[in-house]
């Protein structure tokens, strides 16, 4: 096996000898106009293509959205929803809140049966769908923040549906995990199972013609024929005769929330992320924070202590999630989660010797009194870009789990999302990646399910230095702070940054996941630290770009996908 500082060089030399601006990585010294990275080459050509055309950094984000719907339909899409983070031009920071919203018809016991939740139930089919946000949050930053016409660049990803997309083994394994889902639905079963071969492979063509007329509707119709108009009907119908609760009424009262962002500091660096209903921002910063008392720099990345440090940090902040975090429209979520005082004060739970037992949240300033508002005005997908004028965007997307809900409504080609498993639809019963929650994340009509999305851009002196976020449920939180923690303490460039070895605790269950490429020193020295070590080939999945301090520009997608990142 390669050792992954020797991967990272070689795959650096031949981008550097080629020139390449797709495949993992990319490394302009000076675009003409912005740089890209997403999971997919389409996408990434389709954001650069924006570039090209004249358009700013939120124009090359909204087509790599859409292309995505298209090429990487099983993590997001249309029918899903999404946060991006923004940093204008003029030097404005901007936060969009495209998180589905549960139906009004929706109650906090829908998912029991007999008194214990059906996971069967938030997880696939009619009632697992919550009110799609991402094409009504694209159209937003469209409208007020891009230069080019949507309707451009709507009819570019149709093409792109039209005309098919050969898949990718991460495709075709996402295929053969759900068919059996899939195959329950005539919609889903007639766009993939029976529009490829019954055993499918790497390279075979997926078109979808239907997705393709639906993108044309938008495009003509605007967000009104999505919310108001023929897709709402159609979707309402079809839930009415399967068993959900989405109206079309639902459709027609969906509004993105322009929120302020999750704001900390860390080693005199600027953190700007995603505030609640994410618990990504607040999770991110508090980490940090914990992390910001000990000397990452001089126990060195790859060792054990450094990443036995980082994991209790996260146990620490998986707590509170559990305890504090929900939409605050509805609950009261604490600002003192972003307290440097209180990460101090958990940080002293921290041994260097010895794995901590975290027995509940901790209790931070202000529970009681002072609580984020709306004024604060790999099952998913995150893709990152900016431009040379000085707009970065940060954005994750996602339908939950593989292909959602795995509902197409028919003849419209969009998969709808699942996201009302990211409820807790019993206080204390994991979800389907194995989270608890607690009342802040009860479901509720209108309500937005808590996320893990952390969208991240990290400034210094005002400028922006990274734009990064991940995919892959409670993991993104992991992956997006050791993507900060890899560039500021260590001083990797992205590609670096992505590529190290990864680590992950959500505190419940107690169980510290880590990649193999730690090597067995360092997981033998957690294991004698007391953590119970479970062992995994890769976790998530990142994408990010940056600029450094003599101005160069760099792009990474996560070398553990096919992904690809360039310039223009």
């Amino acid at each position: 096996m390669i050792p992954w500082r020797a991967l990272v060089a070689l795959v650096v030399a031949v981008l550097s000898l080629t020139g390449a601006s797709a495949g993992v990585s990319g490394l302009p010294a000076a675009p003409r106009r912005g740089v890209v990275a997403t999971v997919n080459p389409v996408a990434t050509e389709a954001g650069l293509q924006a570039l090209r055309d004249g358009g700013n950094a939120v124009d090359a984000a909204i087509a790599c959205a859409l292309t995505l719907g298209v090429v990487d339909g099983h993590n997001s899409g249309i029918g899903g929803g999404c946060f991006m983070t923004l940093r204008l031009a003029d030097g404005r920071l901007i936060t969009l809140d495209g998180r589905e919203t549960a139906p009004a018809a929706a109650t906090r016991d829908m998912f029991l049966r007999e008194g214990k939740a059906d996971p069967r139930l938030s997880q696939d089919g009619a009632l697992s769908v919550g009110i799609p946000g991402e094409f009504a949050t694209l159209a937003y930053a469209s409208t007020n923040h891009g230069r080019l016409p949507m309707a451009r660049l709507l009819e570019a990803a149709a093409r792109v549906a039209e005309s098919g997309f050969r898949l990718d083994r991460h495709y075709v394994g996402r295929l053969r995990e759900t068919r059996s889902g899939l195959a329950l639905f005539p919609g889903s079963e007639a766009i993939f199972l029976k529009g490829l071969p019954a055993t499918p492979s790497a390279g075979d063509l997926l078109r979808q013609p239907d997705l393709a007329w639906s993108y044309r509707q938008m495009a003509s119709g605007g967000v009104a024929w999505f919310y108001r108009g023929d897709f709402a009907r159609r979707t309402a119908e079809w839930m009415q005769s399967h068993g959900g609760v989405v109206e079309a009424a639902d459709f027609a009262r969906y509004e993105v929330v322009s929120r302020d962002p999750v704001r900390g500091t860390y080693r005199g660096h600027q953190i700007v992320s995603f505030p609640p209903p994410s618990s990504g921002g607040v999770h991110v910063v508090e980490i940090l924070n914990l992390l910001e008392r000990f000397d990452l720099a001089s126990m060195g990345d790859g060792s054990a202590e450094f990443a036995h440090v980082v994991a209790e940090a996260m146990k620490l902040a998986f707590a509170d999630r559990a305890r504090w975090l929900g939409d605050p429209d509805f609950a009261r979520v604490p600002r003192g989660l972003l307290s440097k005082e209180y990460a101090a004060g958990l940080a002293r739970r921290i041994r260097l010797d010895r794995a901590s037992v975290v027995a509940a949240a901790g209790s931070p300033p202000g529970a009681d009194r002072d609580w984020f508002t709306r004024e604060m005005g790999r099952h998913t997908t995150h893709f990152s870009t900016a431009d040379t004028e000085g707009n970065w965007v940060a954005c994750t997307a996602s339908l939950n789990t593989s292909f959602g809900s795995k509902v197409v409504v028919p003849g419209t080609g969009i998969l709808l999302n699942n996201h009302m498993d990211d409820f807790s639809a019993q206080p204390g019963v994991p979800n389907f990646f194995g989270l608890v929650g607690a009342e802040a994340n009860a479901i509720e009509a209108r309500k937005r399910p808590l996320s893990s999305m952390s969208p991240t851009l990290v400034l210094r002196d005002g400028r922006p230095i990274l734009s990064v976020g991940a995919a892959g449920g409670p993991t993104i939180i992991s992956q997006t702070v050791l993507a900060i923690l890899r560039t500021i303490d260590f001083g990797k460039p992205p590609l670096e940054a992505l590529a190290a070895p990864r680590l992950h605790h959500q505190w419940k269950p107690d169980t510290l996941h880590v990649e193999r490429a730690w090597g067995e020193a360092v997981i033998s020295g957690l294991r004698r630290r007391g953590h119970s070590v479970s062992v995994d080939a890769s976790i998530g999945a990142a994408q990010a770009v940056g600029r450094d301090a003599s101005g160069r520009w760099s792009a990474a997608a996560d070398p553990r996908g096919e992904g690809a990142a360039g310039a223009w």
